[in-house]
């Protein structure tokens, strides 16, 4: 708090005739909120959300099989306060990205360290980290999240085609996490195409094993949202 600022709090203590025990409770809850919002902003623009989207937007009535509860309960965090997984499977377009976003918002505001990446964007890291040696270092650096985001798992198979060793290093990554912190996971493939996907049948179910031991999974159904939005909007994942 600047000189002038405090003047201005002295001034507007003395109008409306607070005491000098009022004044300095007031004046530390004031600075309290001021540090608890920066901290909050920190940990949003930390997590690297592509959209900041408040679960309050996402229009519900649009796929009302789409549960409701249980994405508020979602959104409460106590699976990551568990340490437990989250997986959402479901189409394209459905809203997985919005409301995986709008969970991992609500990780950031009660305090948890969030980093949200979509799938392709985690290999690119990783095997540029095979190149120059710092894989560890970047295992590392992804195992330190109480919530890890990976958006987009298996919505390109060119991913596994331009990185052979695609399987093993999601691998690391969810090992590293598992039963420590939680992993939110958004793909558009059923559990039992994974094997196909990843090209490594043993890999894959090692991989699956870790992801849903004890994970909340959520099957979203409905209509896209694509087709219903118009050209200034950005489509739902």
């Amino acid at each position: 708090m600047t000189a002038e600022q405090l003047d201005a709090a002295l001034q507007q203590a003395q109008d409306a005739g607070l005491t000098h025990l009022d004044f300095l409770h007031r004046l530390l809850a004031d600075q309290a909120g001021l540090r608890r919002e920066r901290s909050l902003q920190k940990r949003i623009k930390d997590a690297r959300f592509r959209d900041l989207q408040p679960l309050a937007e996402f229009d519900w009535n649009f796929n009302p099989a789409i549960s409701r509860v249980q994405i508020e309960t979602l959104a409460t965090c106590d699976f990551v306060r568990r340490h437990q997984n989250l997986v959402f499977v479901g189409q394209s377009g459905v809203g997985k990205s919005h409301l995986i976003q709008s969970i991992g918002q609500a990780a950031c505001t009660v305090g948890f360290k969030v980093h949200y990446i979509t799938s392709g964007k985690l290999l690119e890291d990783l095997t540029a980290a095979l190149a120059d040696r710092t894989i560890h270092d970047r295992v590392r650096f992804y195992a330190k999240f109480d919530l890890l985001i990976i958006d987009e798992f298996g919505f390109d198979r060119i991913e596994r085609a331009v990185c052979p060793q695609a399987a093993s290093l999601w691998y690391k990554i969810i090992d590293a996490r598992s039963q420590r912190v939680s992993t939110a996971l958004v793909t558009n493939i059923d559990f039992e195409a994974w094997a196909d996907y990843l090209g490594d049948a043993p890999l894959a179910m090692a991989l699956l094993d870790r992801v849903v031991d004890g994970a909340t999974i959520v099957k979203l159904k409905g209509k896209s949202y694509r087709v219903h939005r118009g050209p200034d909007k950005p489509p739902a994942k």
